[in-house]
């Protein structure tokens, strides 16, 4: 590993303490991805998570927030945009119609995904209003 990937890997790691703290589980090959997609039933939280000021300020603690709702999915999964490349670019290929960006975050079933939040639905927005918009999702489809 050189500096600036152990630099990065050092840097990242609260950011990935704070989702697998929560509940979350990182995935963080291909294969790990392949394996939850191709194995998972019911329903799934999968959040992109970033280094970025809006993963830090409104993705994560929205996510985090999100559940303490009364349905929530039960699977919670994340893979790291900029860190594990591999991982992510294999979840976004699951994300099919959908353009890549990070931070995001997606409500599957069964490995579908029925509710996806770009970005640009993140920016921007308060955690209060990406909260309410994962419950919905939430109660629609959990």
């Amino acid at each position: 590993m050189n500096a600036y990937e152990a630099y990065m890997k050092e840097i990242s790691q609260p950011m990935r303490d704070e989702l697998t703290g929560a509940g979350f589980t990182e995935l963080v090959t291909p294969d790990e991805v392949d394996e939850f997609i191709t194995s998972v039933k019911g329903t799934s939280l999968v959040v992109i998570n970033s280094v970025c000021g809006c993963a830090a300020g409104l993705a994560r603690p929205a996510a985090t927030k999100s559940l303490e709702h009364e349905n929530r999915p039960e699977h919670l999964i994340t893979v790291f945009a900029g860190q594990d490349r591999e991982a992510t670019a294999r979840m976004r290929d699951y994300l099919e119609g959908y353009e890549p960006s990070s931070p995001s975050m997606a409500v599957l079933k069964d490995g579908q995904v029925l509710h996806f939040i770009p970005r640009e639905h993140i920016e921007d927005y308060e955690v209060e209003e990406i909260v309410e918009n994962l419950t919905n999702a939430y109660d629609q489809y959990c």
